[in-house]
Parts: C-alpha cells; sequence; structure tokens
C-alpha cells in the first residue's frame, strides 16, 4: 500500500472572451452550441462504440453541458450585481482518453465555464485553457488530449462569435515535443 502524498504546482492561464451578443442571446446561443448531455441515453448504452456515436450526435461541436447554475438567482438579494451563468462542459468520450492513463484529471474534466456580463454590459465567457491543465499531468497522451480541447475550444469561440486567442494555437514545436509529426491539425488526437 502507497502512502505517499504528493503535491503538484501547475500553471494555469485563465481565458477572458469578449463575446458580441448581449449576455441573454449569447447564452441562449452558448447552450444550443453546447448542447445538454443526454445522460438516461448514455447511460443505455451497450457498448462504448454506442456511446462514442451517440457522444457525436449529442455533441455536434465536440462539447456538452454537465451542469447549469444561474448565478444570477443565487445571488438574488445580495449587492452583487453581475449577471452570470456557470457551466460544467465537457465531452466524457474525450476525457476517457487522458482518464484511461490518471483518474485525476477528472479534477479538470469537466471543463468550468462562465458566461456573464461586465460592468458595461459586455458578454464573456471565462475558461482555463484546457491544455495548460492537463500538461500538469506530465504525460504525452494527457497533453495531446489537451490541446485536442484547446482546438475545440477555439471553434466555439469562433462559433459564438468572438476571437480565439493566440494562445489556443498548437505549435508545430509542441507537436514535435509530444513525439507528434509537424502539420497535424486536430485530428492529431486520432492518428495523425
Amino acid at each position: 500500500m502507497t502512502t505517499n502524498t504528493t503535491a503538484i504546482d501547475h500553471p494555469a492561464r485563465r481565458l477572458v472572451l469578449a463575446l458580441p451578443s448581449p449576455y441573454d442571446q449569447a447564452r441562449e446561443h452558448y447552450e444550443t452550441l453546447v448542447p445538454e448531455v443526454d445522460s438516461a441515453r448514455f447511460f443505455q448504452m451497450a457498448t462504448w462504440q454506442a456511446t462514442l456515436e451517440l457522444a457525436e450526435i449529442n455533441a455536434p461541436h465536440g462539447f456538452m453541458r454537465y451542469y447549469r447554475s444561474d448565478i444570477t438567482a443565487v445571488m438574488t438579494g445580495s449587492p452583487s450585481p453581475w449577471r452570470a451563468t456557470q457551466y460544467l462542459m465537457g465531452n466524457h468520450t474525450i476525457a476517457e482518453r487522458m482518464f484511461r492513463h490518471d483518474p485525476s484529471v477528472m479534477l479538470h474534466a469537466p471543463l468550468r465555464t462562465l458566461l456573464y456580463a461586465d460592468p458595461d454590459g459586455d458578454t464573456k465567457l471565462a475558461i482555463d485553457q484546457p491544455s495548460l491543465l492537463f500538461a500538469s499531468y506530465d504525460n504525452p497522451h494527457i497533453s495531446e488530449v489537451g490541446r485536442e480541447l484547446d482546438a475545440l475550444l477555439a471553434q466555439l469561440i469562433t462559433l459564438l462569435g468572438g476571437d480565439p486567442p493566440p494562445q489556443l494555437a498548437v505549435t508545430d514545436r509542441q507537436r514535435r515535443r509530444d513525439g507528434e509529426p509537424a502539420g497535424c491539425g486536430t485530428a492529431g488526437a486520432y492518428g495523425c
């Protein structure tokens, strides 16, 4: 039996992204692009292959919503003026490709996101960059999936009308460091 305790420091990067739509419209659009997970259907799947196929249907842009909290409603009556909704967004079929190497990755999967209106009424999406979270596990297979999640996040930001930050772009140098051939795109996670 192991009795070692480990403490792992790791970098994180919070991305706060401006979205062009008013808060209510952006929230509706986000929830359309990131549909609620159909847990009842997933629990009925007899094989992992069936689960993968259902995930393709349930998550047309790669992500599903596992949790939603209307923070504005929770804070009703407080002096806090913010309009905000918190989400857990992810895809358990993608997370499984990390979980098989280290179950503690589930500390960061699904991803936490916050959609809110700032004091000027501008809509923001806040999220910690997935690749930095998952790089902390010091496993190239997990890091590769983290970069794939960066690419899916960049796609989601674009679909929401925002501009993906350059930090979400995977470089050829990162790919070579992890043993992938240069020039692989998002498909690299599937065998590039």
